[in-house]
């Protein structure tokens, strides 16, 4: 049997292209396969708009890897189990495997589940995580806010449609980025209307890309649709 090959999990930053590590360019560089998740088939990645800038997509082989996003338990196994045997057929060949991702490969990544199968099905798989600017160190930067100093606390912590969790996360933190929240924006106007911290947040969407959006008056996004990729980052 031939040598493995390495399966990357590679953070290519938030959005601004510039926001890529020299290790994670060199990767790119050096790997045959390049795979990169989509929500459906066809879907532009966001990852890969990034990815496109710093190779030649023709000289390589380029796998766009679908990651359905529905709770039917069932089809998500299959997708993933179909999602493994793709990347595992290069890997198997020797070919190494950058699996390019926004942000950092290790938060909220779609790598994660990847590595967490393959370790599973092919525990014989060398795998290695490439950090990788995260969309919260940027909007830390974006804004001029530090996230924490000295003895201070903070969290990360997906937005759920429960307002006592999200409520008790702001008061148990000196500082909270809510991730995902574009889908309960109104409960937290609301939350944070209740806690009189309305003045103490912001909202950020796609930040440090072409198209980022910044709200410092979070008031006017009552009832807005918002982009998936948007956070919140409330410093009291």
């Amino acid at each position: 049997m031939s040598e493995l090959g390495i399966l990357y999990g590679l953070g290519v930053g938030p959005g601004d292209p510039e926001l890529i590590t020299v290790k994670a360019f060199r990767i790119l560089r050096e790997s045959p396969v390049i795979a990169y998740p989509r929500k459906k088939k066809g879907a532009k990645s966001y990852a890969l708009t990034i990815t496109e800038l710093y190779v030649n997509t023709e000289e390589k082989e380029m796998i766009g890897l679908t990651f359905p996003m529905t709770r039917d338990r069932e089809a998500l196994e299959l997708q993933w189990n179909n999602t493994v045997d793709t990347v595992w057929t290069h890997i198997g060949q020797g070919k190494n495997v950058a699996f390019v991702t926004e942000g950092d490969p290790m938060i909220y990544s779609t790598f994660i589940h990847l590595m967490r199968l393959m370790q599973e099905r092919h525990p014989e798989v060398e795998i290695r995580s490439i950090p990788g600017i995260s969309s919260v160190n940027a909007s830390a930067s974006r804004l001029g806010i530090p996230l924490a100093d000295g003895d201070e606390q903070i969290a990360i912590v997906p937005a759920m449609d429960d307002y006592d969790a999200m409520r008790h996360a702001i008061e148990s933190h000196h500082c909270v980025v809510l991730i995902k929240v574009a889908k309960v924006i109104d409960l937290m106007l609301r939350v944070l209307g209740d806690l009189d911290l309305l003045d103490k947040a912001s909202v950020l969407t796609k930040v440090t890309s072409s198209e980022e959006m910044i709200w410092r008056d979070i008031r006017v996004l009552e009832g807005r649709e918002l982009e998936y990729l948007t956070l919140m980052v409330v410093r009291k």
